[in-house]
């Protein structure tokens, strides 16, 4: 329980990458909102499941309880119990098949591995993209910024001018030395944002995250369809303790019934974490398709800035055909 309570701290407040940003950067939100959940979802559920895991093994006892012979003394039943739990094999009464049940012992330790591997995906994020993106954000910012604060005193310069100067003309002439000398235009910006319209990296590695899950949902539910099905409603099963202390006794039956008290938690995992990745699996597809549409809010204050022509000159070829307007 300590482990996974360890292991969420560090999965969850992304502790195994510390933050190394500088003060800017802090605030700016480099996942989207429903990347977040996802990830919080995909990675604290498991963990969730560990902790009830566990929590259901130390308050219950042991985790099988076999129904040993009257003649058992209390030694001879834990070892029973003991021997039974390490084996975790079902044999046929009478066939030499036997049936390993292996996936309720190796439960906790398999959700906490489908932690880990959840992980990978914010892991690749983080290492991948939040740099760059994190640096072109503050690149952008800065300049918008310098861009409106220089549009602003210049208007006010103007307006002082139409106020103060009698003579119509001392103002479209202030206007025009304005426009002459690019005030109004970002050429700097213009040529950032044309370099990278050709960089398609930020993209890609979004794709091979939201891929990425994909993958590992998909492995996640061929692992519960293979392993755990199969175990799913065995809650009985005959395990053999010609072993160790009771090797030499003659009056050991061969097989011994045991149940397996921990089913119901191995049940509720089982399916609750089918029902929780496959309500993922629309959210990482929505998420894939949110990269074919263009998202202009961001610079939607800067639109009342004269001559600011960045949203059409970078507008898709496809929405400039389909006349989509600004917002």
């Amino acid at each position: 329980m300590a482990l996974a309570r360890t292991a969420a701290q560090y999965m969850l407040s992304d502790a195994l990458l510390p933050d190394r940003r500088g003060a800017r950067l802090k605030g700016l939100r480099l996942e989207l909102p429903l990347d977040r959940v996802v990830k919080l979802v995909a990675v604290g559920f498991p963990l969730l499941l560990v902790s009830l895991a566990f929590a259901r093994e130390f308050s219950s006892g042991p985790p099988v309880s076999c129904f040993c012979p009257a003649n058992f003394s209390t030694r001879q039943a834990a070892y029973t119990d003991s021997a039974c739990w390490d084996s975790l094999v079902h044999h046929e009464p009478g066939m030499q098949h036997s049936t390993s049940l292996w996936p309720h012992k190796a439960l906790p330790y398999s959700l906490l591995a489908l932690a880990v591997a959840m992980s990978l995906p914010a892991v690749l994020w983080q290492c991948a993209a939040v740099p760059a993106l994190g640096s072109d954000l503050l690149f952008i910012i800065n300049e918008l910024d310098k861009s409106y604060n220089r549009s602003v005193r210049l208007v006010q310069h103007l307006l002082k001018t139409r106020q103060e100067s009698p003579n119509p003309h001392v103002f479209w002439d202030e206007l025009d030395k304005a426009r002459k000398q690019r005030y109004f235009e970002f050429p700097l910006l213009e040529r950032y944002l044309a370099c990278k319209q050709r960089s398609h990296s930020l993209v890609a590695t979004y794709l091979l995250r939201n891929v990425l899950l994909l993958l590992l949902t998909s492995a996640t539910y061929l692992y519960l369809g293979h392993f755990h099905l199969g175990v799913f409603f065995q809650e009985e099963f005959s395990c053999s303790i010609k072993t160790g202390l009771l090797s030499k006794e003659t009056q050991v039956p061969d097989l011994i019934t045991c149940r397996l008290t921990s089913l119901s938690i191995f049940q509720v995992a089982s399916l609750a974490s089918a029902a929780v990745y496959a309500l993922l699996v629309p959210l990482i597809i929505y998420n894939l398709t949110r990269l074919c549409r263009w998202d202009k809010r961001l610079l939607s204050v800067y639109e009342m800035l004269p001559a600011f022509d960045l949203l059409s000159s970078f507008r898709p070829p496809q929405q400039e055909d389909a006349g989509v307007p600004h917002q």
